[in-house]
């Protein structure tokens, strides 16, 4: 049975050095310190490191690896060119993102998303650094200008997970520890509408862990989530399903008591036996191969060659599936999914009536 701890992938050994020197680059760099007029003391080094905490917590840990990673790639692109990455160039930046754009080598050419995506993690690299990366000068605005009307498309969407897809999906699992873990997993984070890194930050109770995002409060009507989330503190009110084998809030006390959790991390890993519960919070990454495994396990869109139905869901299914399936009023499923705008919540509905109104008749036509 496979081990669930993340398994970290082998590089070669110049992209380890390259990784290596970009983490000492970053350490070195770093923007928060003490003023050079200043002298250093204990209590005031101590406070050096918790604004460093702090400013590191101003995003999430995802957003974070992806800024990172982006700052390593454009870095090896520096050096293989022979230029330097910094002071900021945004004639180079320019010819960065317009090599993104066209590919290179085997290098496939990005979407305008990662590019734009790559972009933003460039500024906020630099900003780290104590420099201004201006997206407005026209080296780089123009160019990107140019990408977005040359290759832009439609963005792709995820396939939405219906409610009599997510019953078949609870179907595969076991009875076994491990997979009334995953049962949880699936109806919770079905019915909250969550994120997937939402579902796996989540404690038992408020203060548990210092990685903790949320907790989960248990009633008679259903199970409230305070969630420390993308768009900030956020409710989401999870009721009691209409059977046990269907209530998500059912699967979260079944699993907690079974795996004897009272304390800590909600979903945690299991025992290569799948017999007992470990005490390492799980990773997000669990959430998105669980949805996958099941969707091809349930036959969910079995039309469609393997390869395609993996590409076709991911975290976002869920969310997506519950937008689609709610038959409520669009702003209760905006709420439950944390939106600011109903313009995104309309982005996750893939079934929703888009002519319930019709303004043609309306205007007299």
């Amino acid at each position: 049975m496979p081990s669930e701890t993340e398994k970290s992938t082998s590089a070669p050994s110049g992209k380890l050095a390259d990784a290596r020197v970009d983490e000492r680059d970053q350490d070195e760099s770093d923007g928060i310190a003490l003023p050079s007029h200043v002298a250093g003391s204990g209590t005031l080094d101590r406070l050096v490191d918790t604004a460093r905490d702090y400013a590191r917590a101003a995003a999430s840990d995802n957003t974070l690896k992806a800024y990172a990673k982006d700052w390593a790639h454009f870095t090896r692109w520096c050096r293989m060119k022979g230029a330097e990455p910094l002071p900021p160039s945004p004639e180079m930046i320019g010819l960065y993102l317009a090599d993104l754009a066209s590919g290179s080598g085997k290098s496939p050419a990005l979407s305008v998303s990662t590019i734009d995506r790559r972009l933003s993690g460039l500024v906020w690299n630099y900003a780290q650094r104590g420099l201004v990366l201006d997206r407005k000068n026209r080296h780089i605005a123009t160019v990107l200008s140019g990408i977005k009307r040359k290759h832009a498309r439609p963005p792709m969407q995820k396939e939405a997970i219906m409610a009599t897809d997510i019953l078949a999906m609870v179907a595969m699992l076991p009875f076994d520890l491990r997979g009334l873990r995953d049962r949880a997993i699936l109806l919770l984070g079905y019915t909250g509408g969550l994120r997937r890194s939402e579902i796996v930050s989540l404690d038992v109770h408020k203060d548990d862990t210092e990685d903790g995002r949320g907790w989960i409060e248990v009633f008679d009507e259903g199970a409230l989530l305070t969630l420390n989330a993308k768009t900030g503190w956020r409710e989401v009110e999870i009721g009691r399903g209409s059977s046990e084998q269907t209530c998500p809030v059912h699967a979260v006390e079944q699993w907690l008591h079974f795996a004897k959790i009272d304390v800590g991390p909600i979903f945690v890993g299991t025992s290569r036996d799948g017999k007992r519960a470990l005490n390492t919070r799980l990773n997000d990454k669990h959430v998105a191969r669980l949805i996958k495994r099941t969707v091809l396990d349930a036959g969910i869109r079995s039309d469609l060659p393997e390869k395609e139905r993996l590409a076709l869901f991911s975290g976002h299914s869920l969310r997506a599936g519950l937008a689609s399936s709610a038959d409520v009023d669009e702003r209760y499923v905006q709420k439950q999914l944390g939106h600011t705008s109903a313009e995104m919540t309309r982005r996750y509905q893939r079934r929703r009536d888009r002519f319930r109104v019709n303004l043609t008749k309306a205007a007299g036509l």
